[in-house]
């Protein structure tokens, strides 16, 4: 059996800003250290809340660099290390484990995209030559690209290649990979609004945006589950339903970012082509986030 690289609640952490929209590394050791205090699970860098896709070479690595520093070991780090170009993701990954990360994650190639056959071979030629485990990233809403079952077992026979990032929203082939994987591959939930139903059918956590604006709670959503109080799991899942709703109100991290800003983090606004919420949209977060 391989091993688990976490359970419960990993934070999409997003890259904070100054005014002038360079990384605010001040500011990024400030939210590490509220994540590990409020229980949070894992700290994913450089993910899609990360905008990672608007970091230069140079920043990608020193927030991954910074990020496994500052974390020092206390919880697993996984740095997001994705490309359509497979020599990148291979470059970006061999830093990843250089820097020191536990894991990383890696999406689905996207634009120029690819067959099946196109994924295994991608997937397994950056497992092959960097030993650390990987967590695949399936998300086809931004990519155009969906890992199939079957695709996921054959990936799932490589031994560096141990969990899998499930954001397509299909639960029904959430069950047909577990029926296919087994314990070869560990899932976490990708979608904030299916923690608990996905925990049912056995995956190890979730992967959350969420937990950047209430970490303890996202992590008690998977502990009560793993505890046997499943109730109370799906208790909170749906308290904040509402909260998870205005969070993909827009495109993340869109919302997310406004959402620590509210709460007085000052994490900064996102890099074009993202830009600020419209009024409306804004309003309905605010309201959303008076159940904190």
């Amino acid at each position: 059996m391989k091993k688990t690289v976490f359970t419960g609640a990993g934070v999409a952490i997003v890259t904070p800003f100054n005014k002038d929209l360079s990384v605010n590394y001040k500011k990024l050791e400030e939210l590490i250290e509220y994540q590990i205090a409020n229980k949070t699970d894992a700290i994913i860098i450089c993910g899609t809340t990360g905008e990672a896709s608007t970091l230069t070479d140079d920043e990608h690595k020193d927030v991954i660099r910074f990020a496994v520093e500052k974390t020092a070991g206390r919880i697993p780090v996984i740095a997001g290390t994705g490309s359509n170009d497979t020599a990148y993701a291979i470059e970006l990954t061999r830093f990843a484990k250089e820097a020191g990360a536990d894991a990383y994650l890696n999406v689905t190639p996207y634009y120029n995209k690819t067959t099946q056959l196109g994924l295994i071979r991608h997937f397994t030629a950056i497992a092959d030559a960097v030993d650390l485990p990987c967590i695949l990233y399936n998300v086809p809403g931004r990519t155009g690209m969906t890992i199939k079952p079957e695709t996921y077992k054959e990936l799932s026979m490589h031994p560096n290649i141990v969990a899998t990032k499930e954001a397509s929203g299909n639960v029904a082939d959430i069950v047909h990979i577990r029926s296919l994987c087994g314990d070869d591959l560990d899932i976490y939930s990708g979608e904030d609004g299916l923690i608990t139903p996905i925990l049912s059918l056995g995956a190890k956590g979730v992967i959350s945006v969420l937990s950047n604006v209430i970490p303890r709670e996202t992590h008690d959503i998977c502990e009560k589950f793993f505890k046997g109080d499943t109730k109370a799991s799906a208790d909170l899942q749906i308290k904040y339903s509402k909260l998870i709703d205005a969070l993909f109100i827009e495109t993340n991290p869109i919302p997310v970012k406004a959402a620590l800003n509210i709460l007085g983090f000052d994490v900064g606004e996102c890099r074009l082509p993202l830009c600020e919420m419209s009024p409306s949209n804004l309003e309905t977060l605010k309201k959303a986030l008076e159940i904190i």
